[in-house]
């Protein structure tokens, strides 16, 4: 442990023993860590947006021909590096005090409640309802294309891969309280943040752990519906976020912690170009016996780490405080994530006969679709019932 992270554990520790009994009786959630919540789900509907208009990926539906945009290439490469695992190291973040609150019994009900619920409602029928609204740019009518869609089988979860890979976690999770005779790995675990040499271990390991992972699996091929080339990843912060859960870590990173790997991030981020320019002929980045395949896999925790600690940091200094519009949006932040696909489809296929720079139009329709997205999401909450489950 570095003498930062000590120096840091010791100047918190009341504060944080203060804050975690607060969670135990049920405080409410951090203002902070809501508005990275929601900045995050933001930024996966631009993501999927940027794809539309000539970012790398896959996705229901493009105007632009695939990585035809180096800018939005880039945009898509840097957010794929962190904002995903993000999302599995908030949901670690929360689930020991959950397990406590409910149960295992309680805790896998509610998990698939509000999970598998969404998760089969976007696998029956927003996905063959986007895939009729993506039909729809080569004349197809939509009503009628939906049902024939949903008739066609043309099912899948989309995006909600996420919610299926956090099912089973949460089991996986479950499973280890249930071993160990109720042990909580997050009880005493951490209480300050690890040296940087630990993360830079970490980083190093997860990188050779997904090189090997993408031998088998390259990134962008799939097993039951999961990208396993970027698991290694998700897997550690998910655990990660357990560990930090008692102490509350992540309620305090400071900017000394956070500012040498935002450093690293940077210079990695700016690399990354200069490598695809200059070895774009020697050999495949996704995966395979290759320097590039290497570079990439450690080229994304690396991004990671000090995106992640910024974001900490930055949230507890100018976001503790909330306001009407941050309540509202981290109400109906799960929701928007839910339903984007057919925003952004909907969007992006009605705007085509609009002739306008691929960058213009991502920016126009990234914003459209957030909102519309997030106001989706508040109608769907006011149906009675609904806002049990997002």
């Amino acid at each position: 442990m570095s003498a930062d992270g000590v120096a840091a554990g010791a100047l918190t520790s009341s504060r944080m023993a203060e804050d975690a009994a607060a969670s135990e009786a049920g405080a409410t959630r951090n203002a902070g860590i809501d508005r990275i919540r929601i900045a995050m789900t933001v930024l996966v509907i631009l993501h999927h947006t940027a794809i539309v208009y000539g970012g790398a990926g896959g996705w229901f539906w493009r105007e632009q021909p695939n990585a035809s945009n180096p800018w939005l290439v880039m945009f898509n490469a840097v957010n794929q590096a962190y904002f995903m695992g993000l999302f599995f190291l908030l949901a670690g973040y929360y689930t020991p005090r959950s397990y406590d609150r409910k149960g295992m019994g309680r805790f896998l009900a509610d998990r698939l409640l509000r999970l598998g619920l969404p998760l089969l409602a976007f696998f029956f029928l927003l996905h063959p309802m986007t895939v009729a609204l993506a039909r729809m740019s080569e004349g197809h009518p939509f009503w009628r294309g939906w049902g024939q869609m949903i008739a066609g089988r043309a099912f899948g979860p989309g995006p909600l891969w996420f919610a299926e890979a956090l099912l089973l976690f949460a089991i996986g999770y479950a499973a280890w309280r249930a071993t160990w005779r109720g042990r909580d790995m997050s009880r005493g675990a951490w209480t300050a943040l690890p040296s940087h040499g630990m993360l830079a271990l970490a980083a190093i390991a997860i990188g050779f752990a997904a090189f090997l992972v993408r031998l088998v699996v390259p990134v962008g091929e799939e097993v039951l519906w999961l990208q396993l080339g970027y698991f290694p990843c998700y897997i550690l912060l998910f655990v990660a976020g357990c560990a930090a859960a008692r102490s509350r870590l992540l309620e305090h990173i400071s900017l000394r912690q956070a500012r040498p790997w935002m450093i690293v991030s940077a210079v990695a981020i700016l690399l990354l170009p200069a490598v695809i320019l200059t070895r774009s002929g020697a050999g495949a980045f996704e995966g395979g016996w290759t320097l590039n395949a290497l570079f990439y896999a450690l080229w994304d925790a690396l991004v990671a780490w000090g995106v992640i600690l910024g974001l900490f940091w930055a949230a507890q200094k100018w976001g503790r405080r909330p306001t009407p519009l941050s309540d509202w949006l981290g109400r109906g932040a799960f929701g928007a994530f839910i339903v984007h696909p057919p925003v952004i489809v909907a969007l992006s296929v009605w705007a085509v006969p609009w002739h306008a720079a691929p960058l213009l139009k991502f920016a126009t329709i990234g914003a459209a679709a957030c909102a519309g997205s997030f106001i989706a999401s508040a109608l769907l909450r006011a149906v009675p019932g609904v806002r049990r489950i997002i």
